[in-house]
């Protein structure tokens, strides 16, 4: 079975977030199940170019009225996964991603994304074997369905091929104003309740919603959370109404990457049967964010992310000056928000031995302070899947999670014998502090701390078992897509 993979962004090409790190290893894991896997890029600034395909020089993408023209390169293959790379620099040969230096959207992001997916497609069709499913993530490729339904409906090319569309965060969507659409090939008639408008607006994912055969999110309590009005973003009821095509399956981890026992960027290796290097990695942490004599009894707290109200930064801030008053060490790494940056930054100058505070970007750092922490900080007001917290288990880093999203689905509430975490439901300062104090009281009884550590870091969710779902998942599709078209005795049109 061939799958195609059409993202905005895949490691190590480009990444700004989690969902790079998704297409760059669940279509391995789905290559080691034995699918035919291919991943469809956009070629931007930062990323090393490849070598042009001879037979894909120039592909034509009707847009504003004319045309616009691409070349695909090769990426390269790796795991039994191969890259391809769309190459328009009048789109992509940008400083960023998706924005600007200033962190300003491009104006035109709706043109980039519309000719990007309209590449994916006319590169897709120069291949003698149609893909069995086109796989879609996030608002950058949503137009890809909207265009099988409404540009290639009678392409027949295509009749057999199924479209899913994964959402990894709800709260983006590529929202436009109406003109738009003639400027991306798509008629005015779309501009009703019932296709793309929203509020006045096109709003590109609902599009894809509508028209993928199926959708997915990253995890099963986020797709049960999206469709109501607390965490629909205005779209639940599109959600409720496509709820027997929508699922969830939660975000594996790649342990090649993030494992104690192997980890390169780690002062000292360990495992559940051999902890001591943890402690080695404590004492590295706290010396080298500037600690001069690190007290290895206190408990450390990590938290590492974007600091934005999304991840519960707001209730930390609430809590920070307690937080200065209790025998504890707080390790902090990230960026966004202005105002966060500004608050761990004064709170590092005011308690310098207490917030160990870095404002960046730094991967070798994640490492050491999953490695280093006694305890992971996420007390996010929604979070599709996250992944610190899955890497926090296998670490023996315990978390401390709002239960939400996928913090929910991946933490086990610690009962004393069973479970792998601390959670919280109400979203409040209160609700934290208190459970933020039952960790900490758990922590300084050794021996049921150590069978909590160990209880998380024997859980699996290595992407083997999310990407057994997505096969089950495309397998039911191609047989649904077969059967219609069997009984029809005709080609199937798409929708």
């Amino acid at each position: 079975m061939r799958i195609a993979f059409v993202a905005s962004e895949c490691v190590p090409f480009a990444k700004t977030g989690g969902l790079a790190d998704v297409v760059g290893a669940l279509p391995k894991a789905l290559a080691a199940q034995g699918l035919e896997v291919e991943v469809i890029i956009p070629r931007y600034r930062a990323t090393k170019p490849g070598p042009t395909l001879a037979a894909h020089r120039s592909v034509t993408m009707p847009l504003r009225s004319g045309f616009q023209f691409a070349s695909i390169q090769d990426g390269g293959g790796s795991d039994g996964v191969r890259h391809y790379l769309v190459d328009c620099p009048v789109y992509f040969d940008r400083e960023g991603l998706y924005q600007d230096s200033k962190g300003i959207d491009y104006p035109d992001n709706y043109l980039r994304f519309a000719g990007f997916s309209l590449a994916a497609l006319e590169f897709l069709k120069r291949s003698p074997v149609p893909p069995a499913i086109i796989h879609c993530h996030d608002w950058q490729t949503a137009l890809l369905p909207v265009y099988l339904r409404h540009l290639y409906t009678r392409d027949a090319y295509f009749e057999r091929t199924s479209v899913v569309l994964t959402i990894h965060n709800l709260a983006y969507q590529g929202l436009f104003p109406p003109h738009i659409l003639p400027e991306i090939s798509l008629s005015a008639d779309l501009l009703t309740i019932d296709g793309l408008e929203f509020y006045g607006q096109v709003n590109l994912l609902k599009g894809g919603i509508l028209f993928s055969d199926a959708i997915t999110t990253v995890s099963r309590r986020y797709a049960q959370e999206i469709q109501t009005p607390e965490y629909g973003a205005g779209l639940e009821g599109v959600l409720r109404s496509r709820a027997n095509r929508l699922q969830g399956i939660v975000n594996g981890v790649d342990y090649d990457v993030w494992n104690p026992a192997t980890d390169k960027l780690i002062p000292a290796p360990y495992t559940p049967q051999n902890l001591a290097g943890k402690q080695v990695c404590k004492r590295a942490l706290l010396e080298k964010m500037g600690v001069e004599h690190p007290v290895l009894e206190r408990p450390v707290i990590g938290i590492v992310g974007r600091f934005d109200r999304q991840k519960g930064f707001d209730l930390i801030a609430e809590i920070a000056e307690r937080l200065a008053a209790m025998d504890l060490y707080v390790v902090i790494l990230g960026t966004g928000a202005p105002e966060y940056e500004e608050l761990f930054r004064n709170l590092a100058a005011r308690y310098p031995q207490k917030f160990l505070v870095k404002v960046a970007y730094d991967n070798a750092l994640a490492h050491q302070i999953e490695a280093g922490a006694d305890m992971f900080l996420m007390p996010s007001r929604y979070e599709p899947c996250g992944l610190n917290q899955i890497y926090s288990l296998k670490y023996g880093t315990v978390p401390i999670v709002r239960a939400t999203g996928g913090l929910d689905d991946t933490i086990e509430a610690f009962n004393g014998e069973s479970g792998t975490g601390f959670k919280f439901s109400h979203y409040s300062s209160e609700a934290l502090f208190a459970t933020l104090t039952r960790a900490i009281e758990t922590y300084h009884r050794p021996e049921v701390w150590k069978r909590l550590m160990q209880n998380g870091m024997q859980k699996d969710y290595s992407w083997a078992s999310s990407a057994r779902q997505y096969a089950d998942l495309y397998e039911r599709l191609a047989r649904e897509r077969g059967r219609a078209e069997n009984v029809s005795g005709a080609s199937n049109p798409r929708g």
